[in-house]
């Protein structure tokens, strides 16, 4: 029974990113109706984990204490996998990247202004990534420990983690480029995922995950504006 009630809170939860992916970015761009199925997707991503925490598997709420620390791996993690981001962009972006092309489609959604695209970095960093740690670290890395080992329940999570943003960067890049950043959010999603199960908090890997995000931000700026 316990095995089937996290699996069932996997299937509930698992495909709404990818939902709303599809509806905002995909199907319906530019649209009332994707914009409102996005928005909705993502408030059922960030309010579904909670709500199945306390009411479902009776669970009080918890601020995630680093209580095992882990601070330093974190540092030392994001800063390594931000330094082979850029030895790859910079091996890789004139061959796998059309700057221009990526420049039109951040015009398109309105991120061409350099106020409104600090603004967006600025979410991504600070609040996303902790919404993101919440969600596929300590929800979903939780829940797949309920059904398999520990090891598997790391693929799985990174495997669920990914799915999402490959629909996403898709829509930006070729398939080699696509290739290539869906392996490194997989290797960061593993890394994050296995911080979770030694430490037991989403702050170590917050950190690891904010630094990567401000470096991938910070090329995203010289790749638009120069």
């Amino acid at each position: 029974m316990v095995k089937q009630k996290a699996f069932l809170s996997l299937v509930l939860l698992v495909p709404a990113p990818s939902i709303g992916v599809c509806a905002g970015m995909i199907f319906f761009p530019n649209t009332a109706m994707g914009s409102v199925i996005f928005g909705t997707s993502k408030i059922w991503l960030f309010c579904f984990p909670i709500l199945w925490h306390i009411y479902v598997d009776k669970e009080k709420i918890s601020y995630s204490k680093p209580e095992k620390g882990g601070f330093g791996i974190g540092a030392i993690s994001g800063i390594l996998i931000s330094i082979i981001i850029v030895i790859a962009y910079l091996l890789l972006k004139n061959h796998l990247i059309n700057a221009d092309f990526v420049a039109e489609k951040i015009t398109e959604i309105g991120l061409a202004e350099k106020s409104k695209y600090l603004f967006c970095a600025s979410y991504w960093i600070l609040i996303n990534s902790v919404l993101e740690e919440y969600v596929w670290r300590w929800f979903v890395v939780k829940q797949c420990e309920v059904i398999c080992k520990r090891n598997v329940a790391i693929i799985s999570s990174t495997a669920f983690f990914t799915l999402h943003h490959i629909l996403a960067i898709q829509i930006y890049f070729g398939t080699a480029a696509v290739v290539i950043c869906s392996l490194g959010i997989f290797v960061g999603g593993t890394i994050w995922s296995a911080m979770y199960i030694k430490y037991r908090s989403v702050w170590p890997g917050y950190l690891s995950h904010g630094i990567v995000d401000l470096c991938i931000f910070t090329i995203g700026w010289f790749m638009i504006f120069g």
